[in-house]
């Protein structure tokens, strides 16, 4: 571990060499699905040796990377709940006959708001709120500084904002969980 944190190319493909496989078939366990199981262990693998000389592994290795596995499939099922969540309760909203033209409607502002955003700034957005990937790993992928990121959602959520000013009432009931 300390000559791949000292860059050493040999010793981090040793490494990846030793642990792919099974970290692969564990991934595969809990995503059921071995090519999206690959590439979140191929991922981990980068990322890990784009922050080696910041990363502190108290573990081993193959612990390190298990609980990453573990951790990215938990905010996997967490976004799951919360999207399902979401749209349980949208689709609660719409079947009351007074709601079902405004949810229509603001399905197609949201739309005409994604297409008034700049394309970087609709990337950026997209990457954010739909692939949910923090700031970092969207400058990451997309070549750009934290803050650029940051810009570009902030210039997103003006934008948003702006043009959904109306549907704010009808969101916030939307989203409200009624005790009956």
């Amino acid at each position: 571990m300390t000559r791949v944190r000292e860059g050493d190319q040999d010793a981090f493909r040793q490494l990846f060499d030793a642990f792919y496989e099974g970290l692969c078939n564990y991934a595969d366990r809990l995503f059921k699905d071995r090519d999206s199981a690959e590439e979140i262990v191929q991922d981990l693998f980068c990322r890990y040796w784009e922050k080696r000389s910041e990363i502190e592994i108290s573990s081993s290795p193959k612990g390190y990377f298990i609980m990453a596995i573990k951790n990215r499939y938990l905010n996997k099922v967490k976004e799951q709940r919360v999207r399902q969540e979401a749209h349980r309760e949208i689709h609660l909203s719409a079947r009351s006959s007074q709601l079902e033209a405004p949810v229509f409607d603001l399905q197609n502002r949201i739309n005409e708001a994604y297409e008034l955003l700049p394309e970087q700034c609709r990337k950026v957005f997209r990457m954010s709120r739909e692939e949910g990937l923090k700031y970092p790993e969207i400058a990451n992928q997309l070549g750009l500084s934290i803050k650029t990121v940051e810009n570009q959602m902030g210039k997103g959520l003006r934008i948003f904002r702006t043009h959904l000013k109306e549907y704010l009432p009808l969101l916030i009931i939307s989203l409200i969980k009624w005790p009956w």
